[in-house]
C-alpha cells in the first residue's frame, strides 16, 4: 500500500490525467489544467532523477565534509547566491537543495544560509532585465534586491542571536524536500513581515538612487491630471483632457524637430530622444484614449460629445506624427549604418522640404492649442506645397540616379524619407480640420473642403501662393 502513495506512482497518475484532459477535452480550462499536471509531472520526474542521481554522495566524505562548512552562514550564503545567480532560477537552486536533502545528509544549520542566499540570487536575474531598461524598471529591479540583501540580513541577524542565546533544538535535525520547502517558505514570510513597515522608506531610498527626469516627471503630472473622480463631471474631465492633449501634442512637435535635426547632424543621443518621444506619445495616446472613452460613460451634451471625438482623432494623428518621426529616425541611422552619402542637390532640396515640415507642425499644434481656426486655414495650402515637393523631389532624384549621381540603395532610403515627411504633412492636414470644423462657423467655414473643389477658393489661393513662392526648390 505504501508503495502505491509513492512519489513515483503518483507523479505517474498526475502525468496520466493531465494528458488525458490535453489531448481529450475541448474545453480551454480544461487543457491548461492538464498542461499544469503534466508540467508539475516532468518537475516531480526531475528531481527524482536528480535525487537518484545524488543518492550515493551520502557516503562520500568529500561531499559530507562540503555541506558541513555551509554550517557557517557566511559560506552559506555565498553559496546559494552564487548557485542562484548562475542558474538564474531561485526556484531551480530550491529543488537541488531538495535533492541534495533526499540524501540525508543535509541539516537544517546547513540549509537555512543557504536558502537565504537563495533570497538574494533570486535578484540577479531581475537586475539583468533592467539593464537598458527606463528609471521605473531600474528602481523596481534594486527594489528587489534592496528587499532580499535587507531580508536576509535582518532575519539572519535576529535569528542567529536568537540561536545563540536560546540554542534552537532543531539546528542539526535531518532536511527533508518537504522540510526544505517549508524553511523557504517561512523565510520569505518572514522578510515579507520585517520589510513590509519600511516600504515607504525603500521606494525613498530607490527614487534617490534613480532621480526621474524632468521630461518623466512632467509625463507623470501629465498623467496625474487624468483623475477618476473628474469622469462624473465631463465639463473638468474634458478640461484635464484637453491640457494633458496639448503636452502630448508639444511632444509631436519635438519629436519631428528632433528627427529633422537628427538628419541633418547625427548623433546617438538625438537618436535616442526620436526614439524615446515615439515611446511617451504612444504612453499619452493610450492613457488618454482610455480616459477619453471612460468619459462617454457618463452623460454629454452634443458639444462636448463633438469634443471627446475631436480629441480621440487628434490623438491618432499626434501619435502617428511621432511615429514618423522614428521612422525618420530608424532611416537616418540606416543611413550612418551603411555610410551612404546624398549628393549636394539632394541634401539641399530636403532642408528645403524638412523647413517646410518644421512650419507646418509648428503651425499645427499652435493652432490647435489656442485653438486658432484662422491659423488653421494656413495648414492646407502648406500640405498642398508639401505635396507637390515631394513630387517634385522625387522627379529630381529619379533624374539623379539615371545620371548614376546617386545610388539605388541611396534612392530606397531617400524615398522612404520623402514618405514621412509627407505623412507628417498629412496628419497635420487632419488636424486642421479637425480644429476649423469645430470652430465657431465649423461646418460652414470648412464647407469648401467638402463640397467643392478646395484649391479655388480665395483664401486657399492665397496662403498657397505665399507658401510656394517661399519653398522653393
Amino acid at each position: 500500500m505504501a508503495s502505491f502513495f509513492s512519489t513515483e506512482v503518483l507523479t505517474g497518475v498526475v502525468a496520466l490525467i493531465g494528458i488525458a484532459l490535453w489531448m481529450f477535452s475541448g474545453k480551454t480550462t480544461s487543457k491548461n489544467v492538464g498542461g499544469i499536471m503534466m508540467g508539475f509531472a516532468v518537475l516531480m520526474y526531475g528531481m527524482s532523477m536528480m535525487s537518484g542521481a545524488i543518492e550515493p554522495l551520502r557516503e562520500d566524505p568529500r561531499f559530507i565534509h562540503m555541506l558541513t562548512s555551509f554550517t557557517n552562514p557566511v559560506l552559506g550564503v555565498l553559496a546559494g547566491l552564487l548557485i542562484t545567480a548562475v542558474i538564474q532560477s531561485a526556484s531551480a537552486a530550491v529543488g537541488i537543495l531538495q535533492a541534495l536533502a533526499m540524501t540525508g545528509a543535509v541539516e537544517f544549520d546547513m540549509a537555512f544560509p543557504i536558502i537565504m542566499g537563495i533570497g538574494i540570487g533570486a535578484s540577479v536575474p531581475v537586475m539583468l532585465s533592467a539593464l537598458g531598461a527606463s528609471v521605473n524598471g531600474k528602481r523596481t529591479a534594486f527594489v528587489y534586491l534592496i528587499i532580499d540583501v535587507l531580508g536576509a540580513i535582518i532575519v539572519g541577524i535576529v535569528f542567529y542571536i536568537l540561536n545563540a542565546i536560546i540554542g534552537f533544538g532543531f539546528m542539526q535535525s535531518t532536511m527533508t524536500m518537504v522540510g526544505v520547502a517549508l524553511v523557504n517558505t517561512l523565510y520569505r514570510l518572514a522578510v515579507v513581515i520585517v520589510l513590509s513597515p519600511a516600504i515607504g522608506m525603500l521606494e525613498r531610498i530607490v527614487c534617490a538612487i534613480f532621480p526621474e527626469s524632468e521630461e518623466a516627471a512632467a509625463e507623470q503630472a501629465d498623467m496625474d491630471r487624468l483623475e477618476s473622480r473628474f469622469l462624473t463631471h465631463p465639463v473638468l474631465a474634458l478640461t484635464q483632457s484637453k491640457t494633458v492633449i496639448d503636452s502630448m501634442a508639444a511632444k509631436a512637435l519635438e519629436s519631428v524637430s528632433s528627427a529633422v535635426d537628427v538628419r541633418r547632424d547625427f548623433s546617438r543621443d538625438k537618436l535616442k530622444k526620436v526614439f524615446d518621444l515615439e515611446g511617451v506619445l504612444d504612453r499619452y495616446e493610450d492613457k488618454l484614449g482610455t480616459y477619453l472613452f471612460k468619459i462617454t460613460n457618463a452623460t454629454l451634451d452634443d458639444d462636448q460629445s463633438r469634443d471627446v471625438s475631436k480629441y480621440l482623432r487628434v490623438l491618432s494623428d499626434f501619435e502617428r506624427i511621432s511615429d514618423h518621426a522614428k521612422n525618420i529616425g530608424e532611416a537616418v541611422e540606416e543611413i550612418h549604418s551603411k555610410k551612404l552619402v546624398f549628393s549636394n542637390s539632394a541634401d539641399k532640396e530636403l532642408r528645403v522640404l524638412e523647413d517646410a515640415i518644421d512650419e507646418i507642425t509648428d503651425m499645427t499644434i499652435k493652432a490647435f492649442v489656442e485653438n486658432d481656426t484662422q491659423l488653421a486655414m494656413r495648414i492646407d495650402p502648406l500640405e498642398e506645397v508639401i505635396d507637390d515637393l515631394c513630387d517634385e523631389i522625387k522627379a529630381h532624384h529619379i533624374a539623379r540616379v539615371s545620371r548614376q549621381e546617386c545610388t539605388l540603395e541611396n534612392g530606397f532610403v531617400f524615398n522612404d524619407l520623402l514618405t514621412d515627411y509627407e505623412r507628417i504633412s498629412d496628419h497635420c492636414s487632419n488636424v486642421a480640420v479637425d480644429i476649423i470644423e469645430s470652430g465657431p462657423n465649423g461646418t460652414e467655414a470648412h464647407e469648401y473642403h467638402i463640397q467643392h473643389d478646395y484649391r479655388s477658393d480665395e483664401d486657399f489661393q492665397r496662403y498657397f501662393s505665399e507658401f510656394k513662392s517661399k519653398y522653393v526648390l
